[in-house]
This record gives structure tokens, C-alpha cells and sequence, in this order.
């Protein structure tokens, strides 16, 4: 695989005046898996009545202190490790200061001096085999805030407190990200490793997954001058578009983003450094507030919580637990079942989808068993809106029906009219062939006189056959037909080819 470091290229942004290159990083904020919160014990469930999962302690009410979640803190270990990222054995929580509307306590408890997490990476895989390597800056733990309404009154907001005091991390990486495309493939690999290491569920639709991306174009050499010096002021002033919960909206924002600051800088303006929300409506993004810095949220340390002190024994123990991950596991199918990378990379993309392979396959035809769930089971999941996790097909019966095509007891043709059978209606499948007289004829007699009939049938395209070896095929097919589809597809091509040759 091409690996693609950090003086790689990006691709040229077209349509401009000038040849412009595009920077981005990522701000991702994943909820952490968890039953409770992050400094409370009120519970994390998605949909549950409105202000009905907040403790004394998320009201902000007089004298509560918050206690900090300790599974919570496993969870972002979890990560880390899963990012081959440095774990900061001491960390410390800080008050992160500015007006929420919608967090009681006027402020965000964070991790600004002394993350729980330090660099690690994430490998992107690519077209054309290419890898981006997109450096982590750090992951650190915080609060997530609630959530205003304003589309029930005409006069009055409403506030949720349930996501207030949920834990977050952020996960804030480099500006190695290099086009749209590859923004939507980190995102997807970040969250398939977090799928994989249970420690967020990945869900966008709720929220429970997002990210800010910042963005900012320069001209081609500038990056590489950048990745040599680590110079920031090299690359163009950046903007942040906040919240985005779609990938494919995080994509359709960058190719925007990217073009209107082109824009103001071909036409003699200078880009302003800004917090940008995108509208995908109007297919435009709009300015929010100025970028705020560090010294804007006026950090302290938090002095209600004492800075985290973590064993080495325990973050051993959680690298020991760690399961086998998305790269791993890949890594292994194409070795120890002999898939292709495509097939692979599609069987591992979910962990549901990897483990409901391994069960089918084990202990039979590995590539048949691939094809048959890739092409046969996850095509007709789609195509009816279900996921893997509730197959009305079990690894079991699927591996029935490859067994009997691998034995040669069902051709193709009919294993798929099995599929759909057991599909719709249960049952065994092996059941299902011998009860419907679907089994697969070998017999090379019974072939043989369907053959004959054929060829006394059809003597112009027998003649053809023998001139053109291309027109067996549609001796074949004849056979087929003849019998339902039942023959062996090699025994008839293999009387069919013997007959032409012997007359």
C-alpha cells in the first residue's frame, strides 16, 4: 500500500484562479458508552422523557460536588489505546467558562492543561491502495451540554437538561486531513474503531457522535513547508464549522467551505478566523461568533475535583482486555480465509458483520461463505432496510446452503431460490431441498439423455457448436432448461463438450 505521510500532496481544489490546496482537522465529540454521567449518577438513555434523567448534581443545585465516573475514565483509556495513543498516567479536570443556556452551572468541566490522552494516529485507508496517516493531538474528557428548543412556543424556549453532564470525548486531531473524501474516511474509521472497542456507539443521527471541522486552504508547497517546521502560520487562517452530525454533509460543507474562502482570497480579502455553521438547504455555511482561544474561556482548574491519578497495572489490564480491531481483524481474514482486501475490508467494516461471517464460515468453504453473506445476505439486508444484527437468516443456515453448493448437491441457481426461501419463510435448508425435490442431479445418465434430446432438437446450433466453441454455452443453457435447473453444471458442460467432440 502507498502510505501517505505527511508531505503527501492533496488534490488540487478545481475551478479556482490559482492551484489552491486544502488543510483540515477535526474536532470529533463521542459520547462515551456509558449508563451514567460523567460527574453524576442520572442515567444516559436516549429518548427518555425531557428533564427526566437529571440528578441534583446536573441542576447545579447548591452544594452538590460531582464525583467523577470512573468507568467513564476506563472508556477513554480504552480509546486511546485503540489509537495507539499515549495515556497520561496524571490529568486534571478545568472549568472551561462562557454562558450555556442550557448547562445549569454556567460553565463546562473539561480537559485543557492535562488531557487524559495524549498523540496517537489513525491509519485511513484510501483509494488506489494509498493510506492517510492522520495524527491524534489528544482525546480529553468533558461534559456535554443540553439542549434548547425554540420551535414549540413563537415566544418561548425550552430547555432538555437530559444530555447535560453526559461524558464526551473529544477527540482532536491534526490538520493532516486533506480533502472531503478523506475527512468522511477518518470519521468512518474512527468511528468502526469505537464500534469495535465499545466505547461509543457511533450513532450520528442522535447526536452521540459529531464533530467541528476546521478548514483552511494554502498554496501548494505551503503544507509541506508546515509539516517540516510545524509552523501554523504557514497555512491560511482557518474556520470551524461546528456540530456536524452527517458525513455526508461534513463533505459537502469542506468542498463549500473551501471554495467561498478561495473566493475572498482571489477577490483581494483576507479569510476571518470564525465559528461557521453550515446549511445544507441553502448550500451555504454562515457565520456564527469569532473564534474564541483558550484565554476567551477563562480555564482554571476545576477545584472541586483533584487531578486523576492513574495506575499502570490498570491501564495494563485495559490494554489486555482490548479486543482484536478493524485493521487486526482484516489483516487476519485476508490470511487465514484467503479473502481479497475488498472482501475483507467489507467483512470487517462492523463488528456484527465480522463475527455473523466467522460463525458461517467456520469449518467450510471460507471464500464461498464470503461471497454468500457479501452478495446474497447483506445485498437483500439492504435492499429490505434491516441490519445484520436482525438477519431472519442465522450463520447456521446460510452455511447449510454453502455447504450443499460445495458438495455439489445445489447448483447456484437453485441455492438462491433456497435463500430466498429460508429468507421468507425459516426453517432448514437442507430440509427445504430434499422436502421441494430441489437436490441437484448428478446422475451422468439422466444428464446424458436431456443431452442427446438437445442435440436431436437443435442440430443447426450443434453444427454452429462445432465451428464456434462460444455456442456451447447455449447448449448448455439448454440442458438447464430441460432439467429445472437440477443438473450438475459440470457434469453437463463436460457431456455436452464430449459429445460434440466424439460426433
Amino acid at each position: 500500500m502507498l502510505d501517505l505521510n505527511q508531505n503527501a500532496k492533496a488534490p488540487i481544489i478545481a475551478g479556482a484562479t490559482n492551484n489552491w490546496e486544502l488543510v483540515i482537522g477535526m474536532e470529533v465529540h463521542a459520547q462515551v458508552a456509558s449508563n451514567a454521567k460523567l460527574f453524576s449518577g442520572a442515567a444516559t438513555t436516549v429518548g427518555a422523557e425531557p428533564n427526566s434523567n437529571v440528578s441534583l448534581v446536573d441542576a447545579a443545585m447548591p452544594g452538590m460536588l460531582p464525583v467523577l465516573n470512573e468507568f467513564c475514565v476506563e472508556q477513554a483509556i480504552r480509546t486511546g489505546l485503540g489509537l495507539n495513543a499515549h495515556i497520561n498516567r496524571t490529568s486534571a479536570f478545568d472549568r472551561k467558562n462562557y454562558y450555556y443556556p442550557d448547562l445549569p452551572q454556567g460553565y463546562q468541566i473539561s480537559q485543557l492543561y492535562a488531557p487524559i490522552v495524549g498523540e496517537g494516529e489513525v491509519l485511513v485507508e484510501l483509494e488506489n491502495d494509498a493510506i492517510r496517516r492522520v495524527r491524534i493531538e489528544r482525546i480529553h474528557l468533558e461534559q456535554d451540554a443540553g439542549k434548547s428548543i425554540h420551535d414549540m412556543d413563537p415566544e418561548l424556549s425550552f430547555v432538555d437538561l437530559n444530555r447535560t453532564g453526559v461524558a464526551l470525548m473529544e477527540i482532536v486531531s491534526r490538520p493532516d486531513i486533506r480533502s472531503p473524501v478523506e475527512a468522511a474516511a477518518y470519521l468512518n474509521k474512527l468511528r468502526q474503531i469505537m464500534l469495535y472497542l465499545g466505547t461509543c456507539d457511533g450513532n450520528m443521527q442522535n447526536g452521540n457522535l459529531r464533530a467541528d471541522v476546521n478548514i483552511s486552504i494554502c498554496q501548494p508547497g505551503d503544507y509541506e513547508k508546515f509539516a517540516a517546521t510545524g509552523d501554523t502560520s504557514i497555512l491560511g487562517t482557518r474556520c470551524e464549522i461546528k456540530n456536524m452530525n452527517s458525513v455526508r454533509f461534513i463533505q459537502q460543507a469542506i468542498e463549500i467551505e473551501s471554495r467561498r474562502q478561495i473566493a475572498l482570497v482571489e477577490g483581494g480579502e483576507s479569510v476571518k478566523q470564525e465559528t461557521r455553521l453550515y446549511d445544507p438547504e441553502r448550500g451555504e455555511t454562515r457565520s456564527m461568533r469569532s473564534k474564541e482561544e483558550a484565554h476567551d474561556y477563562r480555564y482554571f482548574p476545576d477545584p472541586d475535583l483533584l487531578p486523576l491519578e492513574l495506575d499502570l497495572a490498570w491501564i495494563e489490564e485495559i490494554k489486555q482486555s482490548l479486543p482484536e480491531l478493524p485493521d487486526e481483524k482484516k489483516q487476519r481474514f485476508i490470511k487465514s480465509y484467503g479473502l481479497s482486501d475488498y472482501d475483507a475490508s467489507v467483512l470487517t467494516a462492523e463488528i456484527d458483520a465480522a463475527t455473523y461471517f466467522e460463525d458461517t464460515a467456520n469449518g467450510r468453504n471460507a471464500k464461498l461463505a464470503a461471497n454468500w453473506v457479501i452478495n446474497e445476505l447483506f445485498g437483500r439486508l439492504k435492499k429490505e432496510g434491516h441490519v445484520i444484527a436482525n438477519s431472519p437468516v442465522s450463520p447456521h443456515q446460510i452455511g447449510a446452503i454453502v455447504d450443499m453448493i460445495d458438495r455439489g448437491e445445489i447448483s447456484g441457481k437453485i441455492a438462491k431460490d433456497v435463500f430466498d426461501i429460508i429468507y421468507r419463510e425459516g426453517g432448514d435448508p437442507t430440509k427445504v431441498v430434499d422436502e421441494r425435490g430441489m437436490r441437484q442431479v448428478s446422475d451422468t445418465k439422466a444428464i446424458d439423455q436431456m443431452v442427446e434430446q438437445v442435440f436431436t432438437e437443435n442440430p443447426s446450433q450443434v453444427e454452429k457448436a462445432r465451428e464456434n466453441p462460444k455456442v456451447i454455452g447455449w447448449l448448455v443453457g439448454q440442458v438447464m432448461k430441460g432439467t429445472a435447473g437440477k443438473a450438475n453444471p459440470k457434469v453437463v458442460n463436460q457431456l455436452v463438450s464430449e459429445k460434440l467432440n466424439s460426433s
